[in-house]
């Protein structure tokens, strides 16, 4: 039985590393991304709402979600056309028509202590030369910003916060939701539970016939 003991004993330790890695592999920051929408697909915008000067007709999107960096950034959920969301708002001379959609997240991705708001979307009737912020901030307000131009809040939400690094104990909780859409319980447990059985087995059956050779 002492094989036994030691193979379960190595792989459960091997599991425990392997946790802590993905623990760390899962920190990141908590912010609002800014998307952009053509051919039906959403990228990732190239540049701040700030700087962007969208045509009439554009669709522009912000996300607030923890994320590692761009390739980890999760985009705008629901439909996001044009022709929908600016139903209401008529081409009008001298204006141009941005369509916004507001994803505020899941309770997983929220500040501490706060709820975010139902997602959203808007048609902002703005001058031709005007930025996707001077587009939100004639829809969504209030906006903040820090002191460094960085989009904290939209429509209030968050409170407050601005980019604020989270640690490796938040995120996994937000994974282990998205591998579980159903709330089914997690493989993993089960998984490696099954395979230290299979190795104590494995360490069993060797110590068997180990010593049934050694018999007379």
């Amino acid at each position: 039985m002492t094989a036994v003991r030691r193979a379960a004993a190595l792989l459960l330790a091997a599991l425990v590393v392997l946790a802590g890695a993905a623990q760390a592999r899962a920190a990141g920051y908590r912010y609002w991304s800014f998307w952009e929408r053509s051919g039906g697909h959403w990228s990732y915008a190239t540049e701040g709402p700030s700087t962007a000067r969208p045509d009439d007709g554009a669709v522009q999107g912000f996300r607030f979600a923890v994320s590692a960096d761009s390739q980890d950034a999760t985009r705008p959920r629901g439909t996001a056309d044009f022709a929908t969301i600016c139903a209401g708002t008529p081409a009008e001379a001298g204006t141009k028509r941005v369509a916004l959609v507001i994803d505020f997240g899941t309770p997983a991705d929220a500040p501490s202590g706060e709820t975010p708001p139902e997602r959203r979307t808007a048609c902002a009737r703005v001058s031709p030369d005007a930025t996707t912020a001077e587009a939100l901030a004639a829809a969504a307000k209030p906006l903040r910003y820090d002191a460094n131009a960085l989009l904290c809040a939209i429509a209030g939400y968050p409170h407050k916060g601005c980019g604020e690094q989270v640690s490796g104990q938040e995120k996994p909780a937000k994974a282990a939701k998205k591998a579980e859409p159903d709330g089914g319980p997690s493989l993993g447990l089960p998984i490696g539970a099954g395979v230290v059985a299979l190795l104590a087995g494995a360490a069993l059956w060797r110590s068997r016939r180990r010593h049934g050779n050694a018999r007379p």
